[in-house]
């Protein structure tokens, strides 16, 4: 039986949401929580708080660019930085610093967030992702071999980013293959590109809605059901998937050449192991495998402005859905859902309410201007 090259180090990660938050020393700073982003090529800082401390020398200033529609992202630069992960030590890394937060990853996910670790994780080294175990581990890539009961699946790199061939059954049963980048980042099962030559089709039944936040703004579009896309020998039937508006992706989708992304939706329902040096990704389908599709069925955008005060506060609010039609506006503060106190719940506990499909309405209690209302949400699917 083959068995694993030598093991470097392992670490614990937690898991929000979908994100993995991975614990990080910056130049031997105090640890740090970052969220593994393979959809990025480098390091950023995205946030830091009073009690965090962290020395970086700036080099020069640069733009990020990145999805979504909006200004280009200043930053400033930092190389020659050491990421300690545990035991494990990456070297000359570089490091990016926003001149603006624009993803406030500590108020969506009310969970404290500093940064976000890039494609540069998985090079030079062998790294496994075990969701059952929540532990990363590292390996050394000579000699490296697979467990058999982890099924090998092709991927190429460009540039530090990782993509891969997708089989995908469209609505009107037409089967393609797609590349796709694979982005630990995103949180959503896959996204497409729907314009433009051969684009993917939108199902029929579809609504609109909020994708995500991109480096260079919000990114929306239409979500609906794909039928049936396959991630190395496993099929995955019915998953929610995104379609981004056009100006979203314009600048990503020529760089590449690809048609879409796959996201942490996706990559959670296996552990896997990353070999870049042999363009491999081993799977292995995990607990979540069999977990139903679902998305913001509420249609209701959460912040929690302090991480420590769990109150969640109306951030944004899709278009037509159950949450505008049931009066809901931006602001409004959510104190009570089917009479439990939100005070009692964490944000991402709520979140998972916002997707569950469900003949009987949500009752929610909102505060707003001072104010408190009752109200009800239809929680039926509508796709």
């Amino acid at each position: 039986m083959k068995r694993l090259s030598k093991k470097v180090a392992s670490v614990p990660f937690e898991v929000v949401g979908t994100y993995i938050i991975v614990k990080v020393r910056v130049n031997q700073s105090a640890p740090l929580r970052f969220i593994l982003d393979s959809g990025l090529s480098s390091t950023l800082i995205t946030e830091l708080s009073s009690e965090d401390s962290l020395t970086l020398n700036y080099t020069e200033n640069t733009q990020l660019n990145g999805l979504g529609i909006g200004k280009k992202l200043n930053a400033l630069t930092s190389t020659g930085n050491t990421l300690q992960i545990g035991k494990f030590n990456l070297l000359n890394q570089t490091i990016y610093v926003p001149k603006e937060d624009v993803f406030n990853l500590s108020k969506h996910t009310g969970s404290k967030i500093n940064g976000i670790l890039g494609s540069e994780f998985f090079q030079g080294h062998v790294v496994k992702i075990d969701y059952t175990n929540q532990r990363i581990s590292f390996y050394q890539s000579k000699f490296f071999n697979a467990p058999e009961d982890y099924k090998p699946v092709n991927i190429s790199l460009e540039g530090q980013k990782m993509f891969m061939s997708l089989p995908i059954v469209e609505t009107d049963g037409t089967i393609r293959e797609v590349k796709m980048l694979i982005d630990t980042g995103a949180e959503l099962a896959a996204w497409f590109r729907a314009y433009g030559n051969l684009p993917v089709q939108i199902p029929d039944k579809r609504i609109r809605g909020y994708i995500g936040q991109g480096l260079n703004g919000e990114i929306k579009g239409y979500l609906g059901r794909m039928p049936e896309i396959t991630f190395g020998d496993f099929a995955l039937r019915n998953l929610v998937v995104s379609f981004p508006d056009s100006m979203s992706i314009m600048d990503a989708i020529p760089k590449s050449g690809r048609e879409g992304t796959i996201g942490s939706q996706i990559l959670s329902r296996f552990n896997y192991i990353v070999d870049v040096s042999a363009s491999k990704i081993y799977i292995k389908p995990n607990y979540n495998f069999d977990k139903p599709g679902s998305y913001n069925i509420a249609g209701i955008e959460l912040i929690q402005l302090d991480i420590n005060f769990p109150i969640p506060e109306v951030l944004w609010i899709w278009e037509n859905s159950p949450a505008q039609l049931a009066g809901i506006q931006i602001g409004d503060i959510i104190l009570e859902i089917n009479g439990q106190k939100c005070m009692d719940v964490n944000i991402n506990t709520i979140k998972k309410i916002f997707e569950t499909n469900t003949s009987r309405p949500l009752r929610l209690l909102l505060s707003r201007e001072g104010k408190t209302y009752k109200t009800e949400i239809d929680m039926n699917s509508k796709i």
